[in-house]
């Protein structure tokens, strides 16, 4: 299994950046590929972006392609989401989720486990 904590949100003007760091631990952290999601009251779960085991291959949503970059550090086994041009509509609790098998990484149903989330919140 691996524990997943995130931090970094916060609230933020429109048009401004933040990180989030998402720290694992417990087996292996590069034996898993990572995501981040987001969700807010009014929607589902909503993919944001993901990366391979090795890092060698990145995912992201169209609504963030551009604005966003994930990356990860398997040495002090933590994953990244650098937000940049934040949106108003960015605004929401956004969860790391890490998965074990090379499967679709744009479904939350692919991901076993899960962190408590960290909320970003965007003014205008």
């Amino acid at each position: 299994q691996v524990q997943l904590v995130e931090s970094g949100g916060g609230l933020v003007q429109a048009g401004g950046s933040l990180r989030l760091s998402c720290a694992a631990s417990g087996r292996t952290f590069s034996s898993y590929a990572m995501g981040w999601f987001r969700q807010t009251p009014e929607k589902e779960s909503e993919f944001v972006a993901a990366i391979r085991r090795s890092g060698g291959r990145t995912y992201y949503a169209d609504s963030v392609k551009g604005r966003f970059t994930i990356s990860r550090d398997n040495a002090s086994n933590t994953v990244f989401l650098q937000m940049n041009s934040l949106k108003p509509e960015d605004t929401a609790v956004y969860y790391c989720a890490a998965r074990e098998w090379d499967v679709d990484p744009y479904r939350s149903g692919s991901y076993a486990y899960w962190g408590q989330g960290t909320q970003v919140t965007v003014s205008s």
